[in-house]
């Protein structure tokens, strides 16, 4: 397939230099697009997409002919939320095999731990202690997973293949089209559903107006008794006071934190004090540059055949 007009594209970042990071990846793709950044486009006229991560709220009100924008990971509520952003813009997300194998990994570390009471070895040891640690059997320790896309059936699998119990949630009814031993709930209720039933539950809900503050008081308070939460979606998704308050009155046990409200997470935040709490630096997993870089190429190659991209968000779901 042969075009006559590059097509023009435009790094958008307030916290990453775009162009440094990927601008050798899409060399092989020069003769059909370019990207570059904002200083550097003579005419915003001619901009019909752009490469996006934490764009500032004005971010696209420069560029009257943006067609699509494509978020360098999984996530695109920073994209979203940008109010220069046009409603009939295309968004894009990054669907990586990589990154999910990656996000399995650092749940399943983190389910170990937690059922397997991995601090307390770390204790008996430094008093010179030998004692064997308590743990229920893997059969009774039920994980909940709120968000059961691409990411949270990477994670599903990985853990029904040690045997753990999973409950999932997710927004339709639909299929184990993995036949995955894996209970689904779906519909309203499906996240508390899943979350009263969770001795272990992981979040990996992507942010919208429903899902925000999430994780809170009403959330943690159906949970079993001692239960552990690994929060890795969004930092709004957890309301920071009530895991607390949730810790203290002994509802909650545990919990790992990768993401927050505030990144880098301050220095004087109580969390990095609290012995209850391990806290990752948003660290879980990332999308390979040469992912992003194909996939980004294939959604301009259907844009320019006028065809909806093959990563494209809904829109009405925010995700």
């Amino acid at each position: 397939m042969t075009y006559s007009q590059v097509i023009e594209g435009v790094y958008l970042s307030s916290v990453v230099n775009l162009k440094d990071r990927f601008d050798e990846s899409f060399r092989f793709a020069n003769h059909f697009f370019r990207l570059r950044n904002p200083e550097e486009v003579s005419d915003p006229l001619t901009i019909r997409f752009a490469l996006a991560w934490e764009p500032e709220n004005d971010a696209f009100a420069g560029y009257p002919n943006i067609e699509m924008v494509s978020s360098i990971g999984a996530g695109v509520d920073n994209i979203m939320r940008c109010s220069s952003l046009s409603k009939d813009t295309i968004v894009t997300r990054v669907c990586d095999h990589e990154q999910a194998h990656e996000i399995a990994e650092f749940a399943v570390w983190h389910v170990i731990w937690y059922h397997r009471n991995m601090r307390q070895y770390f204790t008996n040891e430094s008093n010179h202690k030998w004692h064997w640690v308590d743990r229920i059997p893997v059969r009774d320790c039920m994980v909940g997973i709120l968000g059961y896309g691409f990411m949270g059936q990477s994670v599903a699998k990985a853990l029904v293949a040690l045997g753990f119990p999973v409950i999932a949630a997710c927004r339709t009814v639909r299929n184990n089209c993995d036949n995955l031993d894996v209970t689904l709930m779906s519909g309203p209720n499906s996240i508390r559903n899943t979350a009263e039933r969770s001795n272990i539950l992981i979040n990996l809900l992507p942010l919208t107006t429903e899902t925000q503050h999430i994780l809170d008081a009403d959330l943690f308070r159906v949970m079993p008794k001692a239960s552990v939460l690994i929060q890795m979606g969004r930092g709004e998704h957890l309301v920071e006071k009530d895991l607390i308050e949730a810790l203290d009155n002994g509802k909650l046990s545990a919990a790992t934190i990768d993401v927050f409200c505030k990144e880098p997470l301050p220095p004087e935040h109580q969390y990095w004090d609290d012995p209850r709490i391990m806290v990752t630096p948003h660290d879980a997993s990332e999308s390979s540059i040469s992912a992003v870089a194909q996939q980004v190429t294939s959604c301009v190659y259907d844009l320019a055949r006028g065809i909806v991209p093959r990563f494209a968000i809904d829109r009405r779901y925010g995700y």
